[in-house]
This record gives structure tokens, C-alpha cells and sequence, in this order.
């Protein structure tokens, strides 16, 4: 058996990861491992007989170490996080696992503290509250942009029915700008959202000895639209279609729904989930366009119940990010969902396609009015 002899114990603190320092009473340094050194830069001969202090920030920082370990009944503390500062003069955020060591008569005689280096733990701590704020960021700007894409697709419409050829072609050079414009925004919120998931990114400097995540992206103008010539009657495939549009952000359910108004759908719109079903209940229609986060219920929650009491109506979810995040729509289309649309602002044109698509199907029934 394994004799554990005070060389052995010795060479076993010696060779530990951790940083490991042991004072006297006093305050002064009395052990100082190879960890502590690699870490902390400092040489055993720089540290050993000096006070403590020397190794933290301030001499209120090591106080509160120490008083730490005398508020608990043992004379110990685990992970207690602290600063340490380097040879370099940088702060080095640790956990401290340590205790006061006594003599027989049970008299305070030093103490000892095992600090681990946790500055990769808080790195990993803050990408990953980055990654939560990148997704949360391109929903909540995915969001305006539906609004912002859609009163731009309206506007087009009414700029090419209004003006002259000569005007139209100044106009619409200004709306490609925007177009463009969004185009960017988008890009970037996309590429933010790629970065937090895989973790993967470059920097690029932006002042002297500061960086900044390199966030640039190049986007290609559209080609030039060609003049919109004014549609037959027969060319309205969604005449009459009635369509209920389902979104907690108001400017969303406005926009869709006048971009839905102007292919002549018949629009009826709900910022809560219980509004809408109400409206199924008492209202012919003919599909659903629903947001997948919602208060009251997420967008699995809602088409679950719309198929319970009406199995043929037809349900698109849509989403503002970028991919199926707590796997709503994945779980929809096991259950049968004619539709799903990523990454808002919906584009008018593909829109426009999938309720086409919809209205070739069966027409849900009518809800029996209540005698």
C-alpha cells in the first residue's frame, strides 16, 4: 500500500492544476505551487515571504477572502470567487476552495486556498448569453422588417399605378435603395444568428488595439424590376380567399394584412391566440397565417387546437428566426402543417404562391351557427 508520506503529499500539490498558496498567520506567503507560478507569472521567490496581498487587487479584496472563510463554522470555503492579479497587473477572476488551518490547541496558525482559473468558464458563460441575445435580436428585428418589406411592397404598387414612365424610374431607383438597405440589415442579423450558434466568428480592428466582430456583408442589388402591367380579372387567384392573420406584433398584422387586401383576399386579423379561434368559430375561412412565439400559447399549442375542431382548414406557421428553435414547426408538420415560412419579412411574391397552393385544396367547412 501506497505510503502517503510528506514528499509524496508534497509533489501532489505541487503537480495540481489549481493554484495552490498557503500562509501563516501573519498574512505571508509560505507555500506557492508550479500552477501558481505558470499562472500568475510570478517566480516562488518573488511571492514566497511576501504578504498575500501581493497577489490580489487590494488589501480589501484579501480581507474579504479571509473573512469569508472565519464566517463559517469550519474554517473553509468552496468555490468562493475572488480576483487574483498577475506579474502582468491583470485581474484573474478564481474560485477559491480553502480553509484556516489550527494547531492542538485549536489556535489559528495560517491557512491554505486551492484557486482555479476561471476565466474560460466566464468566457463560455458570455457567448453563450451572447448566442441568447443574437437569437432574441433577430427576432425582435426580423419582426419590423415584415412590416417595414410589406408597407415597401404596397408602396411600389401605388408609385407604379400613379406615375409616368420617366417618374417611375427615379421612384423606383429610390425604393431599390431601400430595398437594398433592408437587404443589408437582414444579412447582417442572419450572420450574427450563424455566429452565435456555431460559435464561429473573425474580428477586425476599429481603433487602435481595440477589435470589433467583423459583421460586413456584401449584398448584390436586385436586378431591375420590370414595369408591372395591370392585371386581367382572371389574374387575382386569391380573389375572395379569406385568410385569418395571427401575430402579437401589431405592425405584423397590418402590413400582412394589407398585403393580402391587395391580392383581394377577405382579411381578419388577431393579436392573441383565443381571439383567433374565436374568429374561426363564428367567421368562414378559408387558411390560417400564424405567428410560432405568442402569449397564451406557442404556435404548436394553437394549430393543435384549430385541427381539433377544424381538421381541413389549412395552417401556415411563420417565424422571425432563423431556424426552428424549440422545434415548433418540426412538431407541426408531423401533425400535418400545409405550411411553414422562415426568416421574416415573408417575401409578398412567395406568400402569394403557398395561398394559391392552399386554395386548390379542399375549403374547410363552415362553422354551424348556434341556434
Amino acid at each position: 500500500m501506497l505510503s502517503l508520506d510528506k514528499n509524496y503529499l508534497h509533489r501532489l500539490i505541487e503537480s495540481s492544476p489549481d493554484i495552490v498558496v498557503a500562509v501563516d498567520r501573519e498574512g505571508v506567503v509560505i507555500y506557492y505551487n508550479d500552477s501558481a507560478r505558470r499562472i500568475l507569472g510570478y517566480e516562488p521567490r518573488q511571492i514566497i515571504g511576501q504578504k498575500v496581498t501581493h497577489i490580489y487587487p487590494s488589501l480589501d479584496e484579501a480581507r474579504r477572502v479571509m473573512k469569508a472563510m472565519r464566517e463559517t463554522e469550519a474554517g473553509r470555503i468552496s468555490n468562493f470567487e475572488t480576483v487574483f492579479r498577475d506579474q502582468e497587473n491583470q485581474d484573474l477572476p478564481v474560485a477559491i476552495s480553502g480553509s484556516i488551518i489550527y494547531d492542538e490547541g485549536h489556535a489559528e496558525v495560517g491557512s491554505i486556498g486551492f484557486a482555479r482559473d476561471i476565466r474560460l468558464m466566464r468566457r463560455r458563460e458570455q457567448l453563450a448569453t451572447a448566442g441568447e441575445i443574437a437569437v432574441s435580436l433577430a427576432h425582435e428585428i426580423n419582426n419590423p422588417l415584415e412590416s417595414i418589406t410589406n408597407n415597401l411592397e404596397l408602396l411600389a404598387r401605388d408609385v407604379e399605378s400613379h406615375l409616368s414612365g420617366p417618374e417611375r424610374v427615379i421612384e423606383n431607383e429610390r425604393l431599390e435603395s431601400i430595398r437594398l438597405g433592408l437587404k443589408r440589415v437582414q444579412a447582417i442579423v442572419r450572420r450574427l444568428d450563424e455566429m452565435a450558434r456555431t460559435g464561429q466568428y473573425v474580428t477586425r480592428d476599429y481603433l487602435k488595439g481595440k477589435r470589433m466582430v467583423d459583421l460586413a456583408c456584401e449584398v448584390a442589388p436586385d436586378e431591375a424590376p420590370a414595369d408591372r402591367q395591370p392585371r386581367a380579372e382572371n389574374e387575382w387567384p386569391l380573389s375572395g380567399m379569406a385568410v385569418l392573420v395571427l401575430d402579437d406584433d401589431v405592425s405584423v398584422v397590418n402590413s400582412l394584412a394589407d398585403i393580402l387586401r391587395a391580392e383581394r383576399c377577405v382579411v381578419y386579423t388577431a393579436t392573441r391566440p383565443s381571439a383567433a379561434l374565436g374568429l374561426i368559430r363564428n367567421l368562414r375561412v378559408d387558411a390560417v397565417l400564424s405567428d410560432v412565439v405568442m402569449p397564451e400559447m406557442d404556435g404548436y399549442e394553437f394549430y393543435l387546437r384549430v385541427k381539433e375542431e377544424f381538421p381541413n382548414l389549412p395552417c401556415v406557421l411563420m417565424t422571425a428566426y432563423y431556424y426552428d428553435k424549440d422545434h415548433i414547426i418540426k412538431r407541426s408538420r408531423l401533425r400535418g402543417l400545409e405550411g411553414a415560412i422562415f426568416k421574416k419579412p415573408v417575401n409578398p411574391d412567395k406568400l402569394r404562391e403557398l395561398f394559391c397552393s392552399l386554395r386548390r385544396k379542399p375549403a374547410a367547412p363552415r362553422p354551424v351557427a348556434s341556434a
